[in-house]
This record gives structure tokens, sequence and C-alpha cells, in this order.
């Protein structure tokens, strides 16, 4: 069954660093642009980052830039989202999506996506 598997959250003090990973099996990725989402309790959805299938193209919610860094491994099959400097504000349920790409920007649907993970919970606490 083709499904996206994100892992890496937890709990981390302020200032503290997590790298979080989305491993696809049943498909390959190389011919989907990949973004993480997050969804913290009262607040609307907020895509994060986003990187295109050809890695030509990443993006960065203007939160994270210069703390979130988003990387794929197609040998791997898999994308890394490095975040460092994490503050309280960025305590969510993350999660990756996948779809097929359509251009060289990237662009991934936050709710008709052709594949999501599940989500890993991401605390951010002293």
């Amino acid at each position: 069954q083709a499904r996206l598997v994100e892992s890496g959250g937890g709990l981390v003090q302020p200032g503290g660093s997590l790298r979080l990973s989305c491993a696809a099996s049943g498909f390959t990725l190389n011919y989907y642009d990949i973004a993480w989402f997050r969804q913290a309790p009262g607040k609307e959805r907020e895509e994060v980052s986003c990187i295109a299938h050809s890695n030509t193209s990443t993006t960065y919610a203007d939160s994270v830039k210069g703390r979130f860094t988003l990387s794929r491994d197609n040998a791997k099959n898999t994308v890394y989202l490095q975040m460092n400097n994490l503050r309280p504000v960025d305590t969510a349920v993350y999660y990756c999506a996948a779809d097929l790409f359509t251009g060289s920007v990237c662009y991934v649907s936050p709710l008709l996506s052709s594949y999501r993970g599940q989500g890993t919970q991401v605390t951010v606490s002293a």
C-alpha cells in the first residue's frame, strides 16, 4: 500500500533542534513535489515548506525562514525537515504530503494531495 510515514517528532526545549523524516513506501518520490504542513490547536493549517520534484525549488513560510531546512534524498525515497532554534510557537502536528509535479514551482494541495502522512507531534516547551 502506497503511503507516507513521518517520524522524528517529540518534545524539545526552546532553542533546540529536531529532524523530521517523511518516508515514502509503495511509490517513488522522484516525480512528486513534497510539502510539510503543520497545524496547532485552534490555529489554521500552515504550509511550512515545499520542495519541488526536481530539487530546484524550495519554499519556506516566513515564520520558519532561516531556521528550517527541507531536503530530499530520492535514493532513500525520503524527505527531511531539519528544524533548528525551535520556538514554542512551532508546537503543532506536522505532516508531509505529496503531489505529482505540475511545473517548476513546488505545489502540494493541503487537503487533496495524492498522498499524506498521519502526522507527528512536535512540542517545544521548557
